[in-house]
């Protein structure tokens, strides 16, 4: 096909054409493709292409072209380079019709021979390029000119608009990735798990090659590198970097983003990968204080822009958020399996200060169990030798529970242990023992404690109550025709230790018979409840007790504690469970 000459009409039915082309979509691909065919339908090129400018290198750089070699397509053009350049350079066409005389041709095809290059001017400003080739000389005429540079005025406005609406829509798209991003991180407790994640969900809003994150070491004053990847694998690095050295560094001390277009250039850059070209570091800020970086590298020049900035300084937020949160998770988790430790070691001390085993009578049997709320709990019993078939049984609970309680129960053993050696009666221990915590008085803190003392020479018992569950008595009472077994609670009361000075107690003396039984527990027993907040109560203790048959000591001791763990089905205990059963042989 030769030169067409558009007359008038044919020119005002191709405005229209160029107008419907242009007004009918936002997308950039689908405008370019529009313009290329109607400026083929006027001009018959072979060879066309569409430049853009990107305005923080200043180059051109192809977004569509026909006719060229695909390894033109990556050429990057300098504002004034070539005739593209020169046009852009001096805001107005240029129609070269042999090149090969032309000082300013860049000889990328050497077929070429006539081009013409008409700006893509908006508000003055040069946005891009559109550039017609031809093997032929003299191919382009000013009339072509002349409807190029008609169609690069409605054009450029066009092509502004569809790139705006690329940028915003891309900017609303991100924006919803990262409310995506940021929901999850605050999912993520564990801290080495959030860094790997952090680099994988930044993936999706930018595509980096390199990526880095460091964390501040308070001790060392260093930031640590603490996560690297490089193409996609985690990758070690060892290298820790100090405030204001390199780019990461830098970024931590200006406390602001850092943008290396090309770290070669850069005098802060540390050459620690030979690949890197471009380099993009944010600080991490909580609370005011730059707690790490998060470096991303590319190979490629000036691959990371100002929206590349904008995204990962506005994701960083969250990321410190997280961050901080993950690491105040990890000392806590640290600080409880300490706790945990200690508490293992507090339960052994505390089981230690319990008998490990009861005292062999010859007229009675004694059995004790103990079950711990927490991992150790306030209850204490003990035995404690008073000469040659006397044993006085100590059954207390102190206030409160777990650390607290089992330190003031181990006081109580120690005085209580310390007293036992003057024989004192259950009534006189039990105001000595208020005597000597009235002495090492603790706010709110006070112990209920029952004290019996077994006489095996002639089977009676004396009970003394500071406070404590009142124990119950089972007797057998045998006829001719049937044996039942009756229940009784032995009321003995009175004020709790540690809460009052000068106080005295109540005395009972019990005499038995072989078969009974003598059931001392704390309120960890009664009190104990199921899933629907029922107690287990005194009433099916007796129960319990009424339905044993020839009881040893131990098994009492079992039913006991098996019928209140089947009762609560598997309801957390909330307080200690203790029993300790004396059964007259």
């Amino acid at each position: 096909m030769t030169n067409i000459r558009v007359d008038p009409v044919h020119q005002v039915d191709f405005l229209h054409s160029l107008a419907d082309a242009l007004n009918t979509t936002l997308d950039l691909n689908t405008l370019m493709h529009r313009v290329a065919d109607l400026v083929r339908a006027v001009i018959d090129y072979r060879i066309f292409a569409i430049l853009l400018l990107n305005d923080r290198t200043q180059e051109l750089w192809m977004r569509f072209q026909i006719g060229h070699a695909q390894d033109i397509e990556r050429t990057r053009i300098k504002i004034g380079s070539g005739i593209i350049g020169q046009a852009a350079l001096q805001k107005r066409s240029i129609l070269v019709s042999d090149v090969t005389g032309n000082e300013h041709y860049i000889s990328a095809n050497p077929n070429v021979r006539s081009e013409l290059s008409v700006p893509l001017i908006v508000k003055n400003r040069v946005i891009g390029v559109i550039d017609l080739e031809s093997e032929l000389p003299g191919f382009f005429s000013t009339e072509h000119q002349r409807l190029l540079e008609l169609v690069a005025s409605r054009m450029a406005s066009a092509v502004e608009n569809a790139r705006l609406y690329t940028r915003v829509s891309r900017q609303a798209q991100t924006l919803t990735v990262l409310n995506e991003i940021s929901r999850e991180f605050t999912s993520i407790l564990d801290l080495d798990d959030l860094l790997e994640r952090i680099g994988q969900l930044l993936k999706r809003v930018i595509d980096f090659q390199m990526f880095t994150i460091l964390l501040w070491n308070e001790r060392t004053q260093q930031f640590e590198h603490r996560f690297s990847s490089r193409y996609g694998e985690r990758v070690p690095r060892e290298r820790n970097v100090t405030l204001g050295e390199g780019i990461i560094g830098s970024a931590a001390q200006l406390r602001e983003p850092v943008l290396a277009p090309d770290v070669r250039k850069d005098p802060r850059y540390v050459n620690a990968n030979p690949e890197t070209r471009s380099e993009l570091a944010v600080p991490l800020i909580y609370k005011g204080n730059v707690i790490g970086v998060i470096d991303l590298e590319h190979t490629r020049l000036n691959y990371f822009n100002e929206d590349h900035q904008r995204t990962l300084s506005t994701l960083a937020a969250q990321v410190a958020i997280s961050i901080a949160n993950a690491r105040l998770y990890q000392r806590i988790h640290e600080e409880e399996q300490r706790l945990e430790r200690d508490l293992d070691m507090a339960r052994r001390v505390q089981l230690r200060l319990m008998p490990p085993y009861p005292p062999q009578l010859e007229h009675a049997e004694l059995a004790a169990r103990f079950y711990a709320a927490r991992s150790i709990g306030g209850d204490v019993y003990d035995f404690l030798d008073y000469g040659p078939g006397r044993v006085a049984l100590a059954v207390g609970d102190v206030s409160g529970k777990a650390a607290p309680a089992a330190l003031y129960a181990a006081l109580v053993s120690g005085i209580l242990r310390s007293l036992a050696s003057q024989h004192l009666s259950p009534a006189a221990l039990l105001a000595a023992l208020n005597d000597q915590l009235q002495e090492r008085k603790l706010d709110s803190q006070y112990v209920t404690m029952l004290i019996a003392l077994w006489d095996d020479s002639n089977q009676t018992i004396q009970i003394a109550n500071a406070g404590s569950v009142q124990p119950v008595f089972v007797s057998l009472n045998a006829t001719a025709s049937r044996t039942t077994v009756d229940v009784k609670t032995i009321q003995a009361e009175g004020f709790p230790l540690g809460l009052f000075p000068d106080v005295q107690y109540e005395e009972f003396t019990l005499s038995t018979r072989p078969g009974d039984l003598i059931v001392f527990f704390s309120d960890g027993i009664p009190d104990a409840e199921n899933a629907t907040g029922d107690m287990f109560g005194t009433d099916r203790l007796a129960k319990v007790l009424k339905s044993l048959r020839m009881p040893t000591a131990a098994s009492a001791a079992d039913s006991i504690l098996d019928a209140v763990t089947k009762f609560q089905s598997g309801t957390e205990h909330f307080d200690d469970e203790t029993v300790v059963v004396l059964h007259v042989q």
